[in-house]
């Protein structure tokens, strides 16, 4: 069942024409990835969806229900979260605090306390610097860290943009780890991500996107195999 539908959306910045009536779906359960190359449109997809930019034309639906009138942190309560890119912590708060925030909108006091001991479970470096101050981290516990504030608002949806970038190669295979294991206790996820063959390995199906329209949708299976996709993303000939 699709959790949710992108219809044939058209997103601007001032006259510059930036999704050109894109559509994709995600189903309830699944991890779909997007990938391109820079300046495809995928960040500007994901913040279509989760309402930081409103389309011009065409449609965001989550579990049925039209987005268009709902503001960011409305569609936050409706059940979507945003791993941005580049990570966006609050770089002088503690660790801690930056996960409280992630709860903002809660007021189930219990069920924040064990989301707590969730993201420490699957963090446990997190648990170690909780009261340390954000901006002192290393770039992965960052991830780490904007990745658990996502989870603190208990998403049915979490849109992660660019988990791994700027992250050392020893990192990025934990970092999909995660991803899976999030995924696993019951989050669907929409990733973009420029490691497509990290994206492609973690996800179920994946949407080509090039200069703001789908040219390619796939198991991602198939996309591993497709020419056009070993050539341009995999770095393969």
């Amino acid at each position: 069942m699709a959790l949710l539908v992108v219809k044939d959306v058209h997103t601007y910045y001032g006259k510059i024409h930036a999704l050109k009536g894109l559509s994709l779906t995600v189903d309830e359960g699944e991890i779909v990835t997007l990938i391109g190359a820079n300046g495809a449109g995928k960040t500007t997809t994901l913040r279509t969806i989760s309402g930081v930019l409103k389309p011009r034309d065409g449609s965001v639906e989550f579990d049925n229900e039209d987005l268009a009138s709902f503001r960011a942190h409305e569609i936050v309560y409706k059940g979507v979260s945003m791993v941005p890119e580049g990570r966006g912590i609050f770089s002088r708060l503690t660790v801690f605090e930056n996960l409280d925030l992630g709860a903002y909108h809660r007021d189930d006091d219990d069920g924040i306390k064990q989301d707590f001991e969730k993201v420490y479970s699957l963090f446990p470096r997190l648990y170690e610097r909780r009261k340390q101050v954000a901006g002192t981290l290393s770039g992965g516990e960052q991830q780490m860290l904007a990745t658990g504030r996502a989870l603190m608002a208990r998403p049915r949806l979490m849109l992660m943009d660019e988990p791994s970038m700027g992250l050392a190669p020893i990192l990025v295979e934990s970092i999909f780890d995660t991803i899976h294991e999030i995924n696993q206790e019951g989050t669907t996820i929409l990733l973009v991500e420029q490691n497509a063959h990290m994206a492609l390995q973690v996800a179920h199906r994946g949407y080509v996107l090039q200069t703001g329209e789908i040219v390619l949708h796939d198991s991602a299976e198939s996309l591993r195999e497709n020419e056009m996709v070993k050539k341009a993303y995999l770095g393969m000939e």
